[in-house]
């Protein structure tokens, strides 16, 4: 039977949220060992339970661990200026991306032909050498889909042939075989034979 997936909130019922305790504790202490002889890693886990129960597994001396701990944390502290510079430099790179945007909107109005009044002749000449070299990229993928639906209609044009030619091949067999069939009951005797049938005497010569 497959298991429903678990909700992520608190067991009302106290004896199921025991059991479920224990079992989840136990995973995470065995995890934690497998993670310290697998990986060679040094791996403290403290976990206190409902009733304030301790329960820990430090694959080293754990206030050596703790100890390595605090010092790594007080040396982020004090490398917080090197993060404002840091800080600094995205909102720097920002500033930089914005001026980009904005100076592309601005190329993009003037290939739409808005906001040229200012241009001089050199950015003029240089908007008609994008404009062509777009036109001639346009013209040149409206050929080429232009040849492939004239492929496509090739291929259909053949299929339809090949149809209508089976089709005529099938209606002349049928044809054939009709006009044989009345050729038959033309060339074949009547079945049916008149007779004439006379009532009374035969006749004959009276003296």
């Amino acid at each position: 039977m497959v298991r429903g997936k678990t909700q992520m909130k608190r067991i009302e019922n106290a004896t199921s949220r025991q059991v479920t305790f224990s079992k989840r504790r136990n995973g995470l202490l065995k995890k934690a060992f497998e993670l310290s002889v697998l990986c060679d890693a040094e791996v403290s886990l403290i976990i206190f339970s409902p009733k304030a129960k301790l329960y820990e597994f430090a694959s080293s001396n754990m206030q050596d661990t703790i100890d390595r701990y605090l010092r790594h944390t007080k040396d982020r502290v004090s490398t917080k200026p090197v993060s404002e510079e840091n800080l600094q430099h995205l909102k720097h790179e920002a500033a930089n991306m914005m001026k980009k945007i904005e100076q592309l909107e601005a190329s993009k109005r003037k290939l739409l032909g808005e906001g040229i009044g200012s241009c001089s002749i050199e950015e003029l000449q240089q908007i008609e050498q994008q404009l062509e070299k777009s036109v001639k990229c346009i013209r040149a993928r409206k050929t080429q889909v232009f040849k492939e639906q004239i492929e496509q209609l090739k291929q259909k044009e053949k299929a339809l042939a090949a149809e209508n030619k089976k089709l005529a091949e099938k209606w002349g067999s049928h044809e054939t075989n009709q006009e044989s069939g009345r050729g038959d009951e033309e060339s074949s005797p009547s079945s049916e034979v008149e007779t004439q049938l006379f009532i009374g005497l035969p006749c004959s010569s009276r003296k």
